[in-house]
């Protein structure tokens, strides 16, 4: 099926070049030029993941995405013309699964794009010899990448549900924030530790009780300690 990306961009000629990078790969492409025009296709649309510029009229992309994630985990990468890492950092607790600075390529933002895209939406993804994973009341269906704990659903964003599987998966091993960089984004990563801190933070707040299963290890890492 084909995939639709939302761009929320108010500069026409950098929105423009996307969206024909876009085209030209074979999605089907909705355009925003600001926040509350964002909100309004997306409830009107299905969108398998957003483009979303931070300086936008209206509405920040910082509030855009706090709205939508009320209420879905579609991928969402955030543009900004600023470098600043708190900005990053703000962005991910938001729930952003990825962030590009401005200036960048196209060709960058494309192949971003395409892994998030590739991940979020193949059945196969993260899947070995099972569907699902279960552990300590934890249940994590693959195909529709579902997460319940102790029956209740939980919902995760892309970045959330693909660190969780992979410490799942490796239960009682240490992973490496290097590991989880090279795990969940596969490409020299522009944020820090706190990027990594941010997402583990709002995954353990989503797991609430089970919280504790995702174990600190100073300066190194993280591992999962569930049993079976």
């Amino acid at each position: 099926m084909q995939k639709t990306i939302l761009i929320v961009e108010d500069e026409d000629i950098l929105r423009e070049i996307v969206k024909d990078y876009l085209w030209n790969e074979g999605y089907e492409v909705l355009e925003s030029v600001d926040g509350n025009e964002a909100l309004a296709v997306f409830e009107e649309h299905e969108v398998h993941l957003i483009i979303l510029d931070i300086m936008l009229p209206e509405l920040d992309g910082w509030s855009v995405c706090r709205r939508i994630r009320k209420s879905s985990n579609v991928p969402i990468i955030m543009l900004t013309a600023r470098a600043d890492e708190d900005d990053t950092l703000l962005g991910f607790e938001l729930g952003a699964d990825d962030y590009v600075t401005k200036p960048y390529s196209p060709a960058i933002l494309l192949a971003r794009v395409k892994r998030l895209i590739d991940s979020r939406y193949s059945n196969t993804s993260n899947v070995s010899s099972e569907d699902t994973l279960i552990s300590s009341g934890i249940h994590v269906h693959f195909p529709s990448r579902t997460v319940t704990i102790e029956g209740e659903m939980t919902s995760l964003t892309h970045t959330e549900f693909e660190i969780l599987t992979y410490l799942m998966q490796n239960q009682g091993i240490i992973i490496t924030r290097e590991q989880l960089i090279n795990k969940i984004w596969g490409y020299e990563f522009a944020g820090d530790d706190r990027t990594i801190n941010s997402h583990i933070r709002n995954l353990r707040h989503k797991l609430g009780h089970k919280a504790n299963l995702i174990v600190t290890v100073i300066r190194v890492g993280y591992k999962f300690e569930g049993e079976a």
